[in-house]
């Protein structure tokens, strides 16, 4: 919730009287218990105005639990209906998908719960990968901090792109990412192997992403025939050794292009990639921007 609120503030500074916002909650009082302890002040939920301009709704536990309050969905069904764009934050896109607001539509949430969302609610055509998507005028971010990336894309939709640069910048934020791009190493940091052998393996690769990496290398390597390696690593890992490795090779990639490298062929074969027409390629499958692009965003708010 925060982190939009922060948006829109510093967006205010730039250009005065842009945005009004008020904080409302499901509560008896007049402050909220946070999951990390700290008390935030919040007005009781209030009748939705007959006109109002963006509905952002917070994820969180509090947020997946407030799918059993008929009273709240309600709320934010009407409330919806009266904004001019409904949006939400991580596990907020709970909430919009239980009044119906994601029917139909593509959504994302926190990439930990795609898969339950999915699950839960199969008229909603969940994506695990961008960082947002906007679908009409519904918008849904994914976990955490990809509010403000969300928040940053709505300031630009309403007051341009410099605006929303000079936001950025404020916020020291230092990557405006597009809506389209991936979650990025989030979820590929955590899919670590129980077996010792194979978790090591992922190590020994993350240290040497411009050696050869191919399947009968890595498997080589773990002492296993490739069927069964390959099989091993799905097993383990959730995706094939292939797409694990191009998924590290992109990060890499990433990470020196925000450094400032100039040349993609040198970003290529430091990460990896035969060519940097092959960066190019990989680079666009996984992030949804093309390095150049990428570089040159990265650039524009550093």
């Amino acid at each position: 919730m925060i982190g939009p609120v922060e948006v829109f503030c510093f967006a205010s500074s730039q250009v005065r009287g842009a945005y009004d916002v008020q904080v409302v909650g499901a509560t008896d009082g007049d402050t909220i218990m946070m999951s990390n302890g700290l008390r935030l002040g919040v007005a009781p939920l209030p009748e939705p105005p007959e006109r109002h301009d963006t509905l952002v709704v917070a994820g969180g536990a509090g947020a997946r639990a407030a799918v059993d309050d008929a009273g709240v969905v309600d709320w934010v069904a009407r409330a919806a209906g009266q904004a001019r764009r409904t949006t939400s934050v991580c596990t907020g896109a709970y909430l919009l998908a239980a009044a119906g607001l994601l029917d139909g539509r593509r959504a994302t949430t926190h990439w930990r719960f795609c898969e339950d969302l999915a699950d839960s609610r199969p008229a909603v055509e969940v994506d695990s990968d961008p960082v947002f998507i906007r679908d009409g005028n519904v918008w849904t971010s994914a976990g955490i901090t990809t509010g403000m990336d969300l928040a940053l894309a709505l300031v630009e939709e309403d007051l341009g792109p410099e605006v929303a640069l000079a936001v950025a910048r404020l916020l020291v934020v230092f990557l405006k990412r597009p809506g389209g791009q991936s979650q990025f190493s989030g979820a590929l940091a955590a899919q670590q192997a129980a077996v010792p052998a194979l978790r090591e393996l992922q190590g020994w690769i993350a240290r040497h992403l411009d050696e050869d990496l191919s399947v009968a290398a890595l498997a080589a390597r773990a002492n296993l025939s490739e069927r069964s390696f390959a099989r091993a690593f799905r097993r383990e890992v959730g995706v094939t050794p292939a797409a694990y490795v191009e998924a590290l090779r992109v990060d890499h990639a990433r990470t020196l292009l925000e450094g400032g490298a100039r040349s993609l062929e040198a970003v290529a074969r430091a990460s990896g990639f035969a060519s940097a027409e092959v960066l190019r390629r990989a680079f666009h499958r996984r992030v949804g921007v093309g390095p150049a692009a990428y570089r040159q965003r990265f650039h524009l708010v550093a």
